[in-house]
């Protein structure tokens, strides 16, 4: 069951910033993950796995490959499940 979930957009940057090891001013809602940032799979597997942890939401693996960028994160956020406690 997916749900209108609220999304903390400040703990989601700080999860990105922190993998990806970037600046604050160096992430846009836009900028590629890869190709403007470097990241390789692993580095996009780390975005899932951290986002799921630290926000308590499940994610779907085929969701993997939407995760270009954070506009995109933020709107696969949006219909993501809570975890059950």
């Amino acid at each position: 069951m997916t749900v209108n979930t609220p999304v903390d957009v400040k703990a989601v940057r700080a999860v990105i910033i922190d993998i990806l090891e970037l600046e604050d001013e160096e992430l846009t809602g836009t900028s590629l993950f890869v190709e403007d940032h470097g990241a390789d799979s692993l580095g996009a597997i780390e975005i899932l796995s951290r986002i799921e942890k630290d926000l308590g939401v499940v994610l779907p693996q085929d969701d993997l490959v939407k995760l270009i960028h954070l506009d995109a994160v933020l709107e696969v956020l949006a219909t993501a499940e809570r975890r059950q406690p």
